[in-house]
């Protein structure tokens, strides 16, 4: 296929964290406001003046000193975060929110408060932490609420002034729901026999929509929607199976390419950083303002694996297996981060109970947040989709 126009200078700015035009943004007088879990809803974080960074670590080496002031048995997005903000890179932030879901990364960015990493560059740079429910019922909702007025809106009205009145909250949520169209359509592309997007592309679409700031980056998402309609596939598929991975955080586009060089196309993004869920359009129902409807969106689309209780756990489950038929996989790749413990859990139940229950062939790895075991991936990548081929010799696939 032809090449996007685009494609290039989007990984170019998946290349650092404060990217190209998260320094416009910034040189403009906006606020960069940083955030690593889907529990902290971006679009809180895309009022008037102030634009989302999640934040990633790429090009990572070595992670000596995160390891110093956490440990080896922390996940290695964690530590690479904190050794990212140790040497600087995201002294642009003007201000870090945390959920309290993760206990290695909420200690990790406990250390920012520690070490005061930032505040160095940016004396106005706040933390602000907050509690997540584990359940989904009224009162927890209510307690969401709370926790992301307090939490969120408050502080970024008392410390810049953000105006977070529900006429604020209601633009802000068109101007999500905007980017969320666009994402959904161009990854819904991913269906088609012979797609006219690979999944390593829709891997680094789906990441510069959440890493940049969402005015500047939307006039490129729109351009390379328009650019996909009128794009012609290969005459025949370049990939022998369909995949959908599932997992932990999976910020690097680099995977997704490695499994596809092994013949396995990527149609459903089912991880933190995902477009599934992630995309999904926020609607305000009646009776609810703009605050509670976002509450209620961002903790019952969450497919996150610390919802431990029985229904949640089928539910995800569920979850994976419509999206099998919807994007006709073949098979499903569950990841985990090293030393993640729900995702451990996750992986487990996944390449066992779901696999048993569904009958859908199921990989299991474990992973570091860089690429160091590419050549152990591969022979895995490689074994699994000769598996799922001779599945469908067989006749194992109906």
């Amino acid at each position: 296929m032809k090449d996007l126009k685009h494609l290039i200078f989007f990984e170019k700015l998946l290349e650092d964290a404060n990217n190209e035009l998260v320094q416009k943004a910034v040189a403009d007088g906006d606020r960069a406001l940083g955030y690593s879990c889907y529990f902290i809803p971006e679009v809180l974080l895309n009022l008037p003046g102030c634009f989302s960074s999640r934040l990633r670590a790429p090009g990572t080496g070595s992670i000596d000193v995160g390891t110093y002031y956490m440990s080896n048995k922390i996940c290695s997005y964690t530590r690479s975060i904190l050794e990212r903000g140790i040497e600087g890179g995201y002294d642009y932030l003007s201000a870090l929110f945390s959920a309290e879901t993760c206990q290695m990364m909420h200690r990790g960015h406990e250390h920012f408060e520690i070490l005061n990493l930032v505040k160095k560059a940016h004396p106005d740079f706040f933390m602000s932490m907050m509690d997540v429910p584990f359940v989904p019922d009224k009162e927890a909702l209510e307690h969401y609420t709370e926790q992301l007025k307090f939490y969120i809106l408050d502080k970024l009205s008392e410390v810049y002034g953000i105006d977070v009145s529900d006429k604020a909250l209601l633009d802000a949520i068109e101007r999500h729901n905007e980017i969320c169209r666009i994402i959904t359509e161009i990854g819904e592309m991913r269906k088609a026999e012979n797609p006219v997007i690979t999944g390593y592309e829709f891997h680094v679409i789906q990441l510069v929509s959440q890493v940049c700031p969402q005015a500047l980056i939307k006039p490129y998402l729109e351009e390379t929607l328009k650019e996909l309609k009128k794009r012609k596939p290969d005459p025949e598929p370049q990939f022998r199976t369909r995949v959908v991975v599932v997992g932990s955080e999976n910020d690097d586009p680099e995977f997704t390419k490695l499994l596809e060089s092994c013949g396995a196309f990527v149609v459903a993004d089912r991880y933190c950083f995902g477009s599934l869920p992630g995309r999904e359009e926020i609607e305000v129902k009646d009776g609810e303002t703009p605050l509670q409807a976002i509450a209620r969106h961002y903790l019952l689309t969450s497919q996150c694996p610390r919802f431990m209780n029985k229904e949640r756990s089928q539910g995800r489950m569920d979850y994976v297996k419509q999206l099998v038929e919807d994007y006709k996989a073949d098979g499903v790749l569950y990841e985990q981060m090293k030393f993640c413990e729900y995702w451990s859990y996750e992986r487990v139940t996944g390449t066992n109970i779901f696999a048993a229950e569904t009958g859908i062939p199921t990989l299991g790895i474990e992973k570091e947040y860089t690429l160091v075991g590419a050549g152990q991936l591969r022979t895995r990548f490689q074994a699994f989709v000769e598996s799922l081929e001779i599945k469908k010799i067989q006749g194992g696939k109906k």
